[in-house]
């Protein structure tokens, strides 16, 4: 079954042939983080696919993962490419590294996953959230329910951690 929801205006859709997309977004959906895990190397990893990308095992089982992690980089965006975005300028584009896996299988690799700056309620983060985000920052994971089926997940600042953050300069 093929699945849709609205995000800001624009109709978002997972056909009912992408078993894997349709999977990770109904963890999101149910307000949980879940990636696929290798059955045969036992690693994680994003994004959803039809093979491990570390051993080329085709099994895995989708694995509950807490959505924390550090911001590893990110695009400040003052140009709405789509209109939808337009009242939300800037808003940010975050990689973030998460905390499960780091540095496996090796010292350099972790799982990094993108997203947009949001509240904690899952709307884009307004520019004086915007403005405290940076290289180093600490983030959750939140969802913005979209479809019936179909939840964002969405990075918003993590108010009980801190730490260094270097921002690009203005």
């Amino acid at each position: 079954m093929t699945v849709t929801g609205h995000y800001l205006g624009m109709e978002l859709r997972i056909e009912a042939f992408d078993h894997e997309n349709l999977a990770y977004f109904r963890h999101c959906a149910a307000g949980a983080f879940h990636l696929q895990r290798c059955t045969a190397c036992t690693l994680l990893r994003y994004p959803p696919t039809t093979a491990c990308p570390w051993c080329s095992h085709p099994d895995a089982v989708w694995t509950p993962v807490e959505g924390r992690g550090t911001v590893h980089s990110y695009a400040e965006v003052h140009h709405a490419i789509q209109p939808a975005f337009a009242g939300h300028l800037p808003y940010l584009i975050l990689i973030v590294e998460l905390d499960t896996q780091r540095g496996q299988p090796g010292p350099e690799n972790a799982l990094r996953i993108a997203g947009n700056l949001a509240t904690a309620a899952g709307d884009l983060a307004t520019p004086g959230l915007v403005a405290r985000i940076g290289i180093g920052s600490r983030v959750r994971m939140v969802f913005k329910k979209i479809g019936p089926d179909l939840a964002m997940p969405l990075w918003t600042l993590d108010e009980v951690a801190s730490g260094p953050i270097w921002r690009y300069p203005e």
